[in-house]
């Protein structure tokens, strides 16, 4: 067997690599040992807050914004090629600020973002109850209005859906090793069978640096769990997307709010746990007390990837013809269609993505020594 470009993994981010390979008229093969986008894709979310979540200006806000930029294209594309509405929500997201300590925090990042020409609009107490009564007390809070949200659900399949059709073809089998020799890819072991490809896209989620042949340092991307829980209401008692001190909530229009989520080093284990749900439950009882007594409509956990320094692994390796698109924490959402142009444009040779400006350079393996 033989394809152009041969993506491990069938996430978020290898569908949406591939499909825009496809639009490249590239010929492209998916690998997923189990479900399409039934990992960290289908756990997430769905929050596209570059804004909201920053800790400060640098290379990651910049990626997000240009990622977020795209969706609303991206949302309208994937909508006419399948007829899935994924859920593209313009409503904004709040920041917070729940003991009055932090709005010297709020202040700070106003402060910061405003200087940096992005839109920022801080609320009093009184506004935020106006805007959003159904949340606890408050002592003001930051509204980014260009902070949005998708259904990652639908998102996931509209983009799998999208790829299909556009003639992807997508394999189950496990990648057990990077196959090259000794300077450029060749292809990649799957169960025993070698699959021959010019290019190799490294898209493993928190299993890519346990890939052999790839070369990644041992601890280079690992598993972060994550526990969510999802209520049910009527009617929906929220219409922006809500961060507090150590959490979010998001509400569907449907009447489904997401509560997220925990941050735990637990290797590969995907258990939801008392202590999670614990804290979980703690979190809406501060934001939204309203919500106390929603049904629990189900809970899970996902194991998103991390890397040392909170950035993405995006770009060509030293072994020619390998490229890595992983690493991506909590924003694989978020970063899916940037994620695509970029790595698609690097496969043909484009090097960059035509006018989006971003520098790659932070993003390298390079930078883990």
């Amino acid at each position: 067997m033989r394809t152009d470009c041969l993506i491990l993994g069938g996430g978020i981010i290898g569908c949406a690599v591939a499909l825009e390979l496809r639009a490249r008229k590239v010929e492209v093969t998916v690998v997923e040992r189990g479900p399409i986008a039934g990992e960290a894709s289908s756990a997430a979310a769905g929050i596209l807050a570059p804004q909201a979540e920053a800790g400060g200006p640098g290379p990651l806000l910049e990626l997000a914004r240009a990622s977020r930029a795209l969706y609303p294209a991206w949302a309208e594309s994937l909508r006419a090629a399948t007829g899935i509405d994924i859920a593209y929500r313009t409503d904004g997201a709040l920041v917070v600020a729940l003991h009055e300590h932090e709005l010297d925090l709020l202040r700070a990042r106003q402060a910061w973002q405003t200087a940096a020409g992005l839109q920022v609009e801080r609320l009093s107490a009184a506004e935020v109850r106006a805007l959003e009564p159904a949340l606890g007390e408050t002592h003001g809070a930051l509204r980014f209005a260009g902070d949005h949200q998708v259904d990652n659900r639908r998102l996931a399949r509209a983009v799998e859906q999208a790829a299909a059709q556009a003639g992807v073809r997508f394999v189950s089998a496990q990648a057990r090793r990077v196959l090259h020799d000794g300077a450029r890819v060749t292809g990649a072991d799957l169960d025993g069978t070698p699959q021959v490809a010019g290019q190799v896209v490294l898209a493993c989620g928190s299993w890519s640096a346990l890939l052999d042949g790839a070369g990644l340092p041992a601890q280079a991307v690992v598993p972060i769990r994550g526990q969510m829980i999802e209520l049910e209401t009527r009617p929906p008692p929220l219409r922006h997307v809500v961060f507090g001190d150590d959490g979010y909530l998001v509400p569907r229009a449907d009447g489904r709010v997401l509560c997220g989520s925990t941050e735990e080093h637990a290797g590969f284990r995907k258990e939801v746990t008392p202590a999670g749900l614990e804290r979980l439950a703690r979190r809406v009882a501060r934001l939204c007390p309203a919500l106390g007594e929603a049904r629990v409509a189900r809970s899970w956990s996902g194991l998103r990837p991390g890397t040392a320094d909170g950035l993405p692994l995006l770009g060509p390796t030293a072994l020619v013809g390998l490229h890595l698109a992983t690493g991506h924490f909590r924003n694989g959402i978020l970063l899916a269609p940037i994620t695509a142009r970029l790595i698609a444009s690097i496969v043909t040779g484009e090097r960059t993505a035509a006018g989006l400006g971003i520098d790659l350079a932070p993003f390298s393996v390079a930078r883990l020594g």
